[in-house]
């Protein structure tokens, strides 16, 4: 992970940062938030179970072993590691779930290294904004045309990205692959990291794992300087167990989760430029660095 120019973060020093996902997830944002001299706290929100039904992923994913699709899109982390628990079932390495003639379009930078690290081969991803209208409006930009489109995804995935493709012309596939639960999830139906799959970032790093009681207390105290959302959910989530925030800056990883947290009645002090531990350290010194030194 190429770490940020220190003095652009010296604002992060000492800065005590409540992360809401599940360590694996948090660990990059935490390490580089660490390296920064800030204080990573850790609290998972939501958790991700595989989807209920496996009926409709299963046919969607004999169809695509066919070739029956020209594209197969993927907008998160959370996707690839359904779709890597669908490889171990059928015994075959991810690379072979996607036949030579199927193209593959992803939201964001994560997705895209994550797959190409499997052995497959990325072949539109928005070079602007890292979502669903920016994939959209690259793929416009790139006047590919859309075709059979494989859209696995969460059960609360918005309509968005499903009803763009269609304007473009795409006949879509959308299939629930995983179902977004408060966390923890339960252990026979989570949707974990592989075994043996690397977590990015130090395991050294002095992260803090606190309960939602000591997170609370440290709220009341003002003693928590930002809290960042990686997702929509977790923005729920916070505005459903946390508040009132008080003092605490809420960060976003994103327009979409800006704008749910806004419609939650949470001030978005940012949102970061890309869905990046870099994008969200730069969104938190933005924020941060002209408050003064930490108590």
């Amino acid at each position: 992970m190429q770490r940020p120019d220190l003095p652009q973060h010296a604002g992060l020093a000492g800065r005590r940062i409540l992360i809401t996902r599940s360590a694996d997830r948090a660990r990059p944002l935490a390490s580089l938030l660490a390296g920064l001299g800030a204080e990573p706290w850790i609290l998972p929100l939501i958790d991700f179970e595989r989807a209920r039904d496996q009926a409709p992923l299963d046919l969607a994913l004999d169809k695509l072993a066919h070739g029956d699709f020209d594209w197969m899109v993927i907008t998160s982390i959370t996707t690839i590691r359904a779709l890597l628990g669908k490889a171990a079932e059928r015994g075959v390495e991810p690379a072979a779930l996607v036949p030579s003639g199927t193209r593959i379009a992803v939201v964001g930078a994560a997705s895209r290294h994550a797959l190409e690290a499997l052995g497959l081969t990325v072949a539109l991803a928005p070079s602007g904004s890292q979502s669903a209208e920016g994939l959209l409006a690259e793929w416009a930009a790139a006047e590919q045309p859309a075709g059979r489109v494989f859209l696995p995804q969460a059960d609360i995935a918005a309509p968005a990205l499903r009803d763009g493709l269609t304007v473009l012309g795409a006949s879509v596939t959308a299939v629930t692959a995983y179902h977004t639960v408060d966390y923890p999830a339960r252990p026979e139906l989570r949707v974990d990291a592989p075994p043996g799959s690397a977590v990015v970032g130090s395991a050294d790093a002095p992260i803090t794992e606190p309960s939602p009681e000591d997170v609370r207390a440290a709220l009341a105290d003002q003693a928590l300087d930002a809290v960042v959302a990686a997702s929509p959910s977790a923005a729920r989530r916070i505005a459903a167990t946390l508040l009132p925030l008080g003092t605490c800056r809420f960060v976003a990883i994103g327009r979409p989760t800006a704008e749910v947290a806004a419609a939650l009645g949470i001030a978005v002090a940012a949102v970061a430029r890309e869905p990046t531990p870099e994008g969200i350290a730069d969104a938190l010194a933005s924020v941060l660095a002209n408050e003064g030194n930490p108590a």
